[in-house]
């Protein structure tokens, strides 16, 4: 069967199960085979038959988020070497050091490779932030340096669009860098969508997240910026609230582009990469093809392209084209 599941937190985290792949830049971690075990990517869309996720809450925090499979993959088909850089000086990213006279950290959220996910509190106005820790003795040299500043880079540029999770401050010390933004707790887009009955939404519904996951693509593209991993896992609800406003998260693997160049790696969840990520010329189109892939999800609670290997679902992607005829 084909899962869906995910966590509640502004970095979700550690969904375990198989035939997810989400490849990264880089691993500290590289593995040792082909096999599909990932996180933030199963769930319970069935292309067979609708299955009820009985391995979330068994699995959520068991792995490191992007513990297996997240490795960049280049043409040559070797994975870059890990390494690793002390704290201090070395590592310094000219961020602001007074995060501990600033801000108390309270309940853990969730956990990824190098760092933790908290709620936290502004100790003056009890303000509540989501900070997300990233460890600087686990970063691959200057690739895993570069992807933070990026990330901070993509946050502050997006700042101030109603769907997106917006970015506060970033502080470091010598053993931490903190990325301080908006809490979500709402949890995710997927959430909801296994709360709908047989895990549908309606199609007025399903127009109103549609647009907002278009209206955060739109942005994107407009700074010359592609997200490279849209999917239900990666928008938050700002608040419980049934008409509460979706936000984009987690640009761990998004980048800039300019006009007329193409992305040669492969990037991005196995469910949701476009074809031409697999054919290594994508660009913003490939943000498109996601959602157009969350739409499918959101009105017939099922994935357009399934299969029980990662080779298998990108055979799919590449060769198949979704079942419009069938009813849901």
């Amino acid at each position: 069967s084909s899962k869906v599941s995910g966590s509640n937190s502004n970095t979700p985290s550690t969904t375990t199960t198989t035939t997810t792949v989400n490849v990264r830049r880089n691993t500290a971690n590289p593995p040792s085979t082909s096999t599909i075990t990932s996180t933030k990517q199963e769930g319970s869309h069935c292309n067979k038959q609708k299955v009820k996720d009985n391995h979330r809450s068994q699995h959520q925090k068991q792995q490191p988020r992007n513990s297996q499979q997240n490795v960049k993959k280049h043409k040559n088909g070797r994975r870059q070497k890990s390494g690793v850089i002390p704290c201090g000086k070395r590592t310094d990213f000219g961020y602001d050091k007074d995060f501990d006279k600033r801000f108390t950290i309270g309940k853990l959220l969730g956990h990824g490779q190098f760092g933790y996910t908290y709620v936290a509190t502004h100790k003056s106005n009890g303000d509540r932030v989501a900070v997300k820790r990233i460890e600087k003795n686990k970063m691959v040299p200057t690739i895993a340096v570069e992807d933070v500043k990026r990330e901070v880079k993509i946050l502050k540029a997006l700042s101030g669009h109603e769907n997106v999770v917006q970015f506060n401050n970033a502080f470091e010390d010598d053993n931490y860098v903190y990325i301080v933004m908006e809490l979500c707790e709402g949890g995710e887009l997927l959430d909801r969508i296994l709360a709908k009955k047989d895990s549908r939404y309606a199609e007025k519904d399903a127009a109103i997240v549609v647009r907002q996951m278009l209206k955060v693509a739109a942005q994107c593209h407009l700074h010359g910026l592609v997200h490279r991993d849209m999917k239900p896992e990666n928008f938050l609800f700002k608040s419980p609230k049934e008409d509460s406003p979706l936000k984009a998260t987690d640009f761990g693997l998004s980048d800039f582009i300019r006009p007329g160049k193409k992305f040669q790696d492969i990037v991005g969840s196995a469910y949701y990469v476009a074809p031409e990520v697999l054919k290594r010329r994508s660009g913003p189109e490939s943000d498109v093809w996601s959602i157009g892939v969350i739409t499918y999800i959101l009105l017939c609670g099922r994935r357009p392209f399934w299969d029980k290997t990662e080779d298998g679902i990108f055979k799919e992607v590449l060769r198949n084209k979704p079942d419009f005829r069938r009813k849901p």
